[in-house]
């Protein structure tokens, strides 16, 4: 397990184990990640090349990724008032050839761009809730970030975040607070 520039932000390296049959992975355990919670639901998220996704957020709810096929560019940006890592952006490749993690928590916002077509599958520790599925604006010169790709394709949703100063302080994530 390594730690990123984000404070409990995890970047997971298991064990691989092959042989001329192939390959064996342990991509979770619960015991790797000490804040988060027990996951709830597992999601396949499949994008073409040059699809860009996020920046989302959640108030509550911690993420945990595991690129299947191809190569992600994913971006991280902790929102949280209150974290000695307020403000700072991190960039972290993940790809299907690599077995890597990422636990992302609570109030660090999120997104990935697909290099390649992409195979996503990810955890979370809560099950779908519209009132705590937020955005940032994936093109906000503040957070600064280097998708890697030239033209994205974004969702109307994506399109429609605010910038990170635009955000409503009731909206900005605290440091420490889980529900």
């Amino acid at each position: 397990m390594r730690t990123s520039s984000i404070s409990d932000v995890l970047i997971v390296v298991p064990e691989v184990h092959g042989d001329e049959r192939g390959r064996f992975v342990e991509t979770y355990r619960r015991q790797w990640l000490p804040l988060g919670r027990e996951m709830v639901q597992a999601n396949r998220s499949e994008k073409q090349a040059g699809a860009l996704v996020g920046l989302h957020y959640h108030l509550h709810q911690a993420d945990y990724w595991y690129v299947l096929r191809g190569r992600a560019r994913v971006v991280l940006h902790d929102l949280r008032v209150g974290s000695a890592t307020d403000g700072t952006t991190e960039t972290i490749e993940l790809s299907g050839d690599e077995d890597r993690g990422l636990f992302i928590p609570p109030g660090v916002a999120h997104g990935f761009a697909a290099l390649t077509d992409l195979l996503l599958w990810y955890l979370v520790d809560g099950y779908y809730n519209p009132a705590d599925e937020l955005g940032l604006a994936w093109d906000d010169p503040d957070v600064a970030a280097d998708w890697g790709v030239d033209r994205p394709v974004l969702s109307a949703r994506d399109q429609a975040n605010p910038r990170r100063r635009d955000i409503e302080p009731a909206l900005r994530p605290r440091a420490g607070l889980r529900a």
